[in-house]
């Protein structure tokens, strides 16, 4: 049982740990910052990130150890507990106005919808490892689909957009990576541009001329391709109606992306402050514990959401360039274990994981330099978050499990 436990560890690809823990090591460092200049007294956001450490290792170290085919035999089984797991917190009392928490009696709750990312990946593995040779059929892209569409239309109830946004990211790669054709994909995504490219004259006239460039070279039946084309059509004409069908302060959220002074201290003060906090640091910060938006609290939910803002504010542009190299370092060797890994089960998780930690580091920098509207989603390993640390911690030991050479 040792040696085995031994030449799991050995066979394991080491080298991402080392990302991992410069990265934690900085959150750290910033929620020490953050509690110790603010006063905080335990619980906080330090004490309690320090307490899931345990539990998170605990559960990495078991996802490196058990065994694939176990992983494969049970997942569906597993999938079902998790979309029980995800209607839980509906029955207990809403918490910051959102039904996202297990609440336990204790200083802190646990997210299901956090877990359930992960387990949609590998339910998703399954799915298409196991049928990867009816993926050509555009009805075989059906099913994944809903394996992702179905908790993401849960979670997205609580209401927690930012959370279900990332369950549905992995799925369109993973089918890309098992064999769908590009051309059902594309039938996929077209409305959701189609309603996009809406907002601008050009910029729509621009996309009908790719649908039909796409759609012409793809050979589909004729009365397929007519449908498409003008479908998609239709959507982008809607969507002034469902535009004045939005209520005011949805309109604002999208308005303020574009330009936050329009409501300095309302939707848009958060975009303000976090990138007056960013801007504010320079190349080498304001040094440890001196930022100003921190101590003075004008940064909000800094702890999590706009901790980038902090470690920009007082490290500096050189931090985050750091960040950023390690979090790609982190995406590039995921992807290239999935490209040398022996089976299709596991490259697919590991392609799958690697999109989830992709659209965690994107959406949390683009949101707090003013990119795209405010979304809850924490970065990995340096925002604080017990439930996100659990799940981070978990694909990081599926990702040494089956990114290991040799078949168990």
């Amino acid at each position: 049982m040792l040696l085995d436990f031994q030449k799991k560890i050995i066979e394991s690809p080491l080298s991402i740990l080392v990302a991992v823990i410069v990265l934690l090591s900085l959150g750290i460092l910033t929620l020490y910052s953050i509690t110790v200049t603010q006063g905080q007294e335990p619980p906080n956001a330090l004490s309690k990130q320090l307490i899931f450490l345990i539990p998170a290792f605990l559960l990495m170290i078991t996802m490196l150890l058990i065994s694939k085919r176990i992983i494969h035999k049970y997942i569906y089984f597993v999938y079902g507990i998790i979309l029980i797991a995800v209607m839980l917190p509906f029955f207990g009392q809403k918490i910051a106005g959102t039904y996202r928490w297990l609440n336990f009696g204790l200083p802190f709750g646990l997210q299901p919808s956090e877990i359930a990312k992960c387990v949609i990946v590998i339910t998703l593995a399954k799915y298409l490892s196991d049928h990867n040779l009816q993926m050509k059929n555009f009805g075989s892209n059906i099913v994944p689909i809903l394996i992702a569409l179905i908790p993401a239309i849960i979670v997205l109830s609580q209401p927690d957009l930012g959370t279900a946004f990332v369950m549905m990211m992995p799925v369109i790669p993973m089918l890309y990576w098992v064999g769908s054709r590009p051309y059902h994909l594309f039938l996929f995504v077209a409305p959701v541009f189609s309603i996009l490219a809406a907002s601008n004259v050009i910029v729509f006239s621009v996309w009908a001329g790719v649908l039909a460039v796409v759609i012409f070279f793809s050979r589909p039946q004729l009365w397929h391709a007519v449908g498409l084309y003008f479908g998609n059509i239709f959507l982008g004409l809607i969507f002034p109606w469902f535009w004045n069908s939005l209520r005011p302060y949805q309109q604002n959220r999208v308005l303020t992306l574009i330009n936050p002074e329009l409501d300095p201290l309302g939707s848009g003060y958060q975009i303000i402050q976090s990138k007056t906090a960013l801007g504010s640091g320079g190349l080498f910060g304001k040094g440890w514990g001196q930022g100003t938006q921190t101590h003075l609290k004008f940064l909000p939910v800094q702890e999590s959401d706009f901790i980038v803002s902090v470690i920009g504010e007082e490290l500096g542009f050189f931090a985050l360039l750091i960040i950023m190299i390690l979090f790609s370092f982190l995406i590039i060797k995921i992807i290239r274990l999935a490209l040398n890994a022996t089976d299709r089960f596991s490259g697919l998780i590991l392609v799958g994981i690697s999109i989830i930690f992709l659209t965690h580091v994107f959406v949390n920098c683009a949101m707090t330099s003013g990119m795209i509207p405010v979304k809850g989603l924490p970065l990995p390993f340096i925002s604080y978050g017990g439930s996100f640390l659990l799940s981070s911690f978990m694909m990081i030991g599926l990702i040494m499990n089956f990114g290991r050479e040799e078949l168990d």
